[in-house]
């Protein structure tokens, strides 16, 4: 004899929330400064700048080829959990009730920057690769584009995503207002960067949006609320009972 269900007793399935959004954006951000110091302690010099001469950067990749090679796969492996960031985050922004142009911003934002990321992680590691059969103006023309697409295209993307983030979470207050405003702030600096193609003294910028922006985004990974019943209720709520 079959019993009868009493779906009272059944326990409710939890929705699935995906990775961990927190986790992947420190991932990105520890392999992002892995990249950076681990091929500088071992080539000890730093990789080439725009601003340097075509000798100078061809003789970085044929005299550090392993440097280079490094610096390209944790780049491209930087990039990676990125992109699932974006998709995470999106969709816990809809499971929230967000429906704003913000989600999609933020989507495109981190999917942009995923890929621009990646491009330069590639390239880079090719110029490791094969620098020394490449003429020096070739080698310098190859790693202006990797500054273009790697610094200042991925840099813009991820402000777009810091702000299509912040901006619900402080219209809403998913969290702390000081942490939206600083999302906001990180924002607007990631973008004013790509005023470095004319100006090479707002560079600078760049470092900030990259680390800094990749810090914010694993703190908000980390914040965000993951049902409507996390979201922190408004003073004013309470005073409409």
């Amino acid at each position: 004899m079959t019993q009868p269900s009493n779906s009272a007793e059944t326990p409710r399935r939890r929705r699935p929330d995906g990775p961990n959004a927190g986790i992947l954006a420190l991932i990105s951000l520890l392999l992002s400064l892995a990249a950076v110091l681990i091929p500088l302690l071992l080539s000890g010099t730093r990789y080439p700048a725009p601003s340097d001469s075509s000798a100078v950067t061809a003789d970085y990749f044929i005299s550090h080829p392993f440097a280079a090679t490094l610096t390209g796969t944790l780049v491209f492996g930087a990039s990676v959990p990125l992109g699932i960031y974006a998709a995470t985050v999106n969709a816990r922004l809809l499971h929230l009730g967000v429906r704003v142009p913000g989600t999609g911003i933020a989507f495109y934002g981190g999917i942009a920057a995923s890929v621009l990321l990646s491009v330069a992680g590639l390239l880079s590691w090719s110029l490791g690769q094969a620098a020394a059969g490449v003429s020096p103006r070739t080698t310098h023309l190859l790693n202006d584009f990797v500054f273009a697409v790697g610094g200042v295209g991925f840099v813009g993307g991820l402000g777009l995503l810091i702000a299509g983030i912040a901006v619900p979470s402080l219209i809403l207050r998913l969290v702390p207002r000081w942490l939206a405003w600083t999302g906001l702030v990180l924002a607007a600096l990631s973008e004013l960067s790509f005023f470095g193609l004319l100006w090479p003294v707002l560079d600078i910028l760049l470092p900030i949006g990259r680390f800094a922006g990749l810090l914010w985004l694993s703190v908000i990974g980390f914040r965000l609320p993951r049902t409507r019943h996390e979201v922190p209720r408004r003073p004013s709520d309470d005073g409409r009972r």
